[in-house]
């Protein structure tokens, strides 16, 4: 699989190392020094792209593979405003794009086993917070991990949102910048009897650039809309 990487930093690196382990082939690398490069032609090239950018370009990005006809995995975080838009360009234009809060297979058995908590938990007197702590080079906050979990409570009905203050019937959520830490998420559920953890520790990047690597293998062939759960429950 011919492979572009739109982003070249500490996760690009990680999935290009991945990918070659694999057999694939890393035929260019977009930065910001070089991003004026990235055009329909040099995009077609390509069997499928890998973007891990920023907020504030991920939606031209992957507008022009889209536009390109090749298959696009992103997992920026950051702009979840815009993704059901960019999502619905998609499927106009019959495209085929993944967008994933996170790539790694134990956080998306980690999200399957939140989701069915928050269920079990609406009715029931228990309170919840999630905590996430990463590098202090992360920019977002909170985590777009985070916010997914935070998401299962708020489908289930248990919180009207979620909230980096203590606002009411929302859940809170509680961000630590810390060292090198690549990620740690923990969802705290606690009532007068008891308490309930659910914790998810990365120890590195590679199960992350796996992940992704791995969705871009899945996606082959494909069109639509998708994310790593279909990649999970169906590869």
């Amino acid at each position: 699989m011919k492979i572009i990487l739109i982003g070249y930093g500490k996760m690009g690196k990680a999935i290009e190392q991945v990918a070659v382990d694999k057999g694939h082939e890393v035929i260019h690398t977009i930065t910001s020094s070089n991003k004026t490069e990235l055009n329909p032609d040099l995009i077609r090239k390509a069997d499928a792209v890998i973007e891990f950018t920023r907020p504030d370009s991920v939606y031209e990005n992957l507008k022009l593979c889209i536009d390109a006809g090749i298959p696009v995995v992103s997992g920026t975080t950051g702009w979840i405003e815009k993704l059901n838009e960019m999502e619905q360009y998609c499927l106009q234009k019959d495209g085929a794009m993944l967008w994933a809060s996170n790539f790694s297979i134990g956080v998306n058995i980690f999200f399957e086993i939140n989701e069915r908590l928050a269920q079990l938990l609406a009715g029931q007197n228990y309170q919840v917070d999630i905590k996430e702590t990463h590098h202090i080079h992360k920019l977002d906050k909170p985590s777009g991990t985070a916010i997914t979990l935070a998401g299962k409570f708020i489908e289930a009905g248990v919180y009207q949102g979620w909230s980096l203050e203590n606002e009411k019937n929302k859940l809170p959520v509680i961000c630590e910048r810390k060292d090198e830490i690549t990620g740690i998420h923990t969802v705290n559920c606690i009532s007068d009897d008891d308490r309930i953890l659910l914790t998810h520790e990365a120890f590195n990047r590679k199960a992350f650039a796996k992940g992704a690597l791995l969705a871009a293998e899945w996606l082959q062939g494909k069109r639509g809309v998708f994310s790593m759960k279909d990649v999970i429950s169906k590869s």
